[in-house]
């Protein structure tokens, strides 16, 4: 795993400012890669390439990049893994192809030499990020894996077209304008990260995944090419399902993850797991159990607040599995210290507030393994969220209640608020009682009064319903969340659901967290349900066995419970959170409010608005924690930017 940044100046440029231009970028990336650097330029034709090294395939030079392809025509510079590379290797070598080292940059580009760009990327399985160049056809290609794993931005800096892993590369080439979008710090407050394809600066974007991005030698820049789409994908999976019984569907996808884990199991470093207790990562962790040689080490972060803390149900999986486990109790204090450093973990303002676990799990695995597989990406594949059953069965239930009696019970529930019903709900036992009852029903009530399913998902998606009213001189960016129903077969709200946030809240936010969260400690972090042909394989499910109605992800524990008894899964479904809500009255009020008083914080907020949340917060009549963590985010990020 490593760090990637390059530019393309038409015209040329002079040798040392290709070289200090490239060194300046590349040393933000210094996190990504702490095992060496290198850089590659061409100073007649403009570009100029560095990279920052995390060895984990190939340890010696030979794994070293950028590197260029033995006909020369190809220099590549890449950030990822390639799963399948022996079997690619062993085909290229049967075509004559000589390899130098054994690491998955050399077959990369030398089946790019051999095959062509396109058929490469059809062929190869894993998580990448590359910036190629073609020294024949003067073009540079920017390139993202399919499902969006590994970051890559690219941009404008003067007359240069500028890419990297993180936007604070673009930001260290001395002619970037780091201007912010106020429509992308839209998205950001209604979704806690900001939407593809946009960044928080106006002059940089996020290449989407599974897209090609090509920038030609004059600096005109190709809108993205897909060479995988998932939107098809779905859509073949509807007109063309799995047509097997239960039992033969849960062989195959066995398979399938089996296969997965085993690829990512690969390197030449030690390798690790992060497990919750939840189904997702046990089940990734029990096939990596039997697959092993050794045994596996798995990490847990429990915490002192027993709202919070699942370690209890992680060790018991630990130890019926018989990992060798680590398991870390924070304290309120210990992740409070992780604040500070969220704005310089985070290239752009990130506000999921499980942003602080998925560090401090990373960090400590860090200190035994080098790689960490994880259990992200069943939730989207399987319906593991609670709104994929939730709004459905809402919205079936709401269906004769007319509209106007719903939007007169939502704005009773907003008059007396989610504290009220909390101390009114109080009346009720304790065996039969809600947790956050108050909140809960205030969720109920906003989306019950909508009409649409998609106005539902969107509620539901959103902190900041209206960001605009918060944000100066902003427009609420039009993106795939707000727009659920693509797909003419895919007719089944649930499958909708799914399908957008594989697209949108996957990539730009778990993957995100995950990806900044173990990069900043030299952790790789690979994600087995991830594989593409998990992914395909799943679109073909009927949703009866992906997402059921009363419980999610039955086919999962299907492949689990064999190894796992199910009495150690079976519990509500939690978030890997914090408490939020009480630390902005608590602990962090005066970071917070150092925050909110800064008068630079007045060019981009309405701060009459967001001082009112904040009051209003204070005060316990509403719980505005993670719309407050929006803001807060935002304006820590850009005082540690200094931005303006």
């Amino acid at each position: 795993m490593c760090g990637i940044v390059g530019f393309l100046k038409p015209g040329g440029l002079s040798p040392d400012r290709a070289a200090s231009t490239v060194r300046a970028m590349t040393d933000t990336v210094a996190h990504r890669g702490p095992d060496g650097a290198g850089e590659w330029s061409d100073p007649e034709r403009g570009i100029a390439f560095g990279h920052r090294r995390l060895s984990i395939l190939d340890l010696s030079d030979a794994g070293a990049q950028p590197m260029t392809s033995r006909d020369q025509r190809w220099v590549i510079t890449f950030n990822g893994e390639i799963y399948n590379h022996r079997e690619l290797a062993a085909d290229l070598t049967r075509s004559g192809v000589v390899f130098r080292g054994h690491s998955d940059t050399e077959v990369l580009v030398e089946a790019i030499a051999e095959r062509g760009l396109e058929a490469t990327l059809e062929a190869v399985e894993g998580m990448f990020a590359i910036g190629v160049w073609d020294r024949d056809r003067h073009e540079l290609h920017l390139v993202r894996d399919r499902v969006g794993e590994k970051p890559l931005y690219w941009g404008r800096a003067g007359g240069a077209v500028v890419f990297g892993s993180s936007l604070d590369a673009l930001a260290a080439h001395p002619d970037f304008d780091a201007s912010i979008d106020p429509d992308a710090l839209c998205g950001m407050l209604r979704y806690k990260y900001v939407p593809s394809p946009l960044s928080i600066y106006r002059y940089a974007h996020k290449v989407p995944a599974a897209s090609i991005v090509t920038v030609r030698s004059d600096g005109t820049v190709s809108d993205p090419s897909c060479y995988w789409s998932f939107n098809d994908i779905a859509e073949t999976g509807a007109l063309t399902p799995f047509e097997g019984s239960e039992v033969e569907a849960t062989i195959e996808l066995e398979r399938i993850l089996r296969s997965s884990v085993a690829n990512r199991m690969i390197a030449d470093v030690p390798v690790g797991a992060f497990l919750s207790g939840g189904i997702d990562s046990t089940t990734i962790v029990a096939l990596m159990t039997q697959e092993a040689s050794s045994d596996v080490q798995t990490f847990t972060i429990g915490s002192t607040d027993d709202d919070f803390d699942e370690s209890a149900d992680a060790r018991k999986v630990a130890e019926h599995l018989g990992t060798k486990h680590h398991e870390l109790m924070v304290s309120g204090d210990d992740a409070l210290a992780v604040v500070d450093q969220l704005p310089s973990i985070y290239d752009e303002p990130f506000a999921d507030s499980s942003q602080i676990p998925t560090f401090l799990v990373s960090r400590l695995a860090r200190e035994h393994v080098t790689v960490s597989l994880s259990g992200d990406g069943g939730d989207e594949l399987f319906g593991g969220y609670n709104r994929h059953r939730w709004l459905p069965s809402i919205q079936h239930r709401m269906r004769h209640v007319p509209s106007g009696v719903r939007r007169r019970f939502a704005s009773a529930v907003d008059h007396l608020g989610p504290q009220r019903i909390e101390r009114a709900g109080a009346l009720v036992p304790d065996r039969i009682r809600p947790r956050q009852l108050g909140l809960k029903v205030e969720k109920f009530a906003n989306v019950a009064a909508l009409d649409d399913i998609s106005a539902m998902y969107l509620r539901t998606v959103s902190h900041w319903s209206s960001p605009t009213d918060a944000v100066r001189r902003g427009v609420d960016p039009s993106v795939l969340a707000a727009s659920p129903s693509l797909w003419p077969h895919l007719d089944d709200p649930t499958d909708q659901m799914m399908a957008i946030d594989l697209l949108t809240y996957l990539p730009d936010d778990i993957l995100a967290k995950v990806d900044r969260a173990t990069m900043a400690v030299g952790l790789e972090g690979r994600i087995p349900f991830l594989d593409r042909r998990v992914i395909e394989f799943a679109a073909r499910l009927p949703t009866s066995l992906r997402a059921p109605d009363q419980l999610s992800k039955q086919i999962v524990r299907d492949i689990v419970y064999p190894i796992v008894p199910a009495e150690l899964l079976e519990r509500p479904k939690a978030g890997f959170g914090i408490p939020l809500d009480a630390w902005l009255r608590g602990p962090l009020r005066p970071w917070a409010e150092e925050l909110l008083s800064d008068p630079a914080a007045d060019d981009h907020l309405r701060l009459d608005v967001v001082r009112a949340t904040w009051t209003e917060h204070l005060e316990g009549r509403r719980n505005h924690g993670h719309r407050l963590w929006d803001v807060l985010m935002f304006l820590a990020w850009a005082s540690h930017r200094r931005i303006r």
